[in-house]
């Protein structure tokens, strides 16, 4: 429940403290004295985004801060998952500066706007007279049946089914949309690996191709050279290797005058025996060497196979075609495996399915379990507002597909005149009728205890004389089991509060500024005794007004 509020700087507040206590609470004050700023504070609270505007003065921070105690309404969990210090008594806290730069603050942990609102959507619950618009919502129906029948669990795991579902549908028509490109690409690709597959490349064998092509055009003049070579060598008169034969005997024969003479013998048999060597060397490769022009075309023609992929797929070298070549087996694998996937997916999309379609006819049956319920004790509320033939129910249909809240539609009907068959909710209500269903709802769902705080904004607008009472009465039978702050312009409301405060204006300095204060027990008699007269308060509007007090 909210157990304090302070403002600073914000619209024509510029500072004010108020302390709130369990039961019921009016605050009122005159047309434009600023009740309305008191909950565009509170909004802050429960994350409105704000801007400069709503600073009184422009060069001056702005600050609301909210103090609840917020043990029994399970909340652990959304501190635990947002990494704040839980404590029961949680102080929430916006500041906006005059560079329109706004921070919020958990229990003085700085948190994000979006968590803020989360916390607040927990907390506090604002109605004002223009929200029953929302009450025609089939979505807003749904939520009020769901909270009756206490479905949170249930919905929340029916949700990660159904998001799971979707999910893998998702997924599955990706995998199929790929699977179309795919295959128009496979018959392309086909063709390419083909190709690769007929050439049968090897690792490195353009380079050896070139090499051995270099050969076979140059065979004529390598066998000339080779055979001249090994005439020079050996076989000439006298031939190089018979020279140096003869040198070597004449410089063996010199050795025994003088050392040297014997060194240059042996370097010359070293050298001759080379020289032999490398002339029989020759000898064996001019005696292999083949002129075969065929055989040239035909390693042309296989060149000119690995040419053309080359010049086809903007590549050079044999390793850059082998690694083509993979990469197009690859994307045929790839689509190949999709059919797998794809079969793969079906399989989970179908067992959510059956999961998701369990898991909504549990919420179906537990929806159908309290639509009795929920349309008489609305109905009981209305005619104790003054519609003593208002028939209200709750019809529960199927949809054509499972949506994220479940298989079903929720519709209100309504009928505040005996005899006349219920309608849709939100057709046939007129403002004044949408206004009680709206409070017959709300009361509904107070005493489900899922709220600690509920603030009423001129809900009864439009409402007078003996149904102001029963207005008043429900508020107080609400206030039983909830916090309830009611905003009101009806002194039958006020007088049934626990607790009454006055909004009122204030001029200092040429400013005006809005400020609040709780009335004593002789200050409500006046306030509700001025509420009740036109303009000057008389006797009879001071009896009535301690009449409206003391008999509550």
């Amino acid at each position: 429940m909210l157990t304090h509020l302070k403002v600073e700087n914000f619209s024509l507040i510029r500072s004010l403290e108020i302390d709130f206590s369990t039961g019921f609470t009016a605050i009122t004050g005159e047309t434009g004295a600023g009740k309305s700023i008191l909950l565009g504070a509170l909004a802050l609270i429960l994350g409105q985004r704000a801007d400069t505007q709503s600073l009184l003065l422009k060069d001056s921070k702005c600050m609301v801060e909210a103090s609840f105690r917020i043990e029994g309404y399970d909340l652990k969990s959304f501190f635990e998952r947002n990494d704040l210090d839980y404590d029961v008594s949680t102080i929430i806290r916006r500041e906006i500066t005059p560079l329109g730069k706004s921070r919020a603050f958990i229990n003085d942990t700085p948190v994000g706007l979006n968590v803020v609102k989360e916390l607040g959507d927990r907390l506090i619950n604002i109605h004002s007279q223009h929200e029953t618009l929302t009450l025609g919502d089939t979505g807003f129906q749904l939520g009020i049946v769901d909270a009756v029948a206490d479905n949170q669990v249930l919905r929340t795991s029916y949700r990660s089914i159904f998001d799971q579902h979707l999910t893998l549908k998702h997924k599955l028509s990706e995998l199929l949309a790929e699977e179309k490109k795919s295959k128009a690409d496979q018959d392309y690709y086909q063709f390419q690996l083909n190709e690769f597959e007929v050439v049968n490349l090897k690792p490195g064998e353009k380079e050896e191709l070139e090499a051995e092509l270099e050969i076979l055009n140059h065979a004529e003049q390598i066998t000339n050279g080779l055979s001249r070579t090994v005439a020079l060598l050996s076989e000439n008169e006298p031939s190089i290797v018979d020279s140096l034969t003869e040198i070597q005997s004449i410089f063996k024969s010199l050795s025994g005058f003088k050392g040297e003479f014997s060194e240059i013998s042996q370097r010359i048999e070293t050298n001759l025996i080379d020289l032999k060597d490398l002339s029989n060397h020759i000898l064996r490769l001019s005696e292999h060497a083949v002129i075969d022009p065929q055989n040239a075309d035909k390693v042309s023609l296989r060149l000119d196979m690995i040419y053309h992929l080359e010049q086809k797929h903007r590549v050079s070298g044999t390793e850059a075609l082998l690694q083509l070549q993979q990469e197009i087996s690859d994307k045929l694998s790839e689509i190949s495996s999709l059919e797998d996937e794809i079969i793969a997916v079906t399989a989970e999309i179908n067992a959510t399915f059956s999961q998701l379609k369990a898991e909504g006819k549990k919420l179906t049956e537990s929806r159908k379990a309290v639509t009795t319920k929920i349309a008489t004790e609305i109905t009981a509320t209305l005619k104790q507002l003054g519609m003593p033939d208002a028939l209200f129910s709750v019809q529960c249909e199927p949809l054509h597909e499972h949506q994220s809240s479940g298989a079903d539609r929720i519709i209100f009907l309504f009928t505040a005149n005996k005899g006349t068959q219920p309608g849709e909710l939100g057709r046939i209500a007129s403002g004044g009728e949408m206004s009680r269903v709206m409070l017959a709802v709300k009361s509904l769902i107070s005493q489900r205890k899922l709220l600690p705080t509920l603030i009423f904004d001129e809900i009864d607008t439009g409402v007078s004389g003996d149904i102001a009472g029963k207005v008043g009465n429900i508020m107080r039978r609400m206030s039983k089991t909830l916090q309830l702050i009611a905003i009101t312009h009806l002194p039958q409301i006020a007088g049934m509060s626990d607790n009454h405060y006055l909004v009122y204006k204030e001029n200092d300095n040429g400013s005006t500024t809005t400020s609040i204060r709780m009335l004593t027990k002789d200050e409500r008699i006046t306030e509700i005794a001025k509420m009740l007269s036109n303009e000057k308060v008389t006797d009879a509007a001071m009896a009535t007004a301690k009449e409206l007090l003391f008999n509550n």
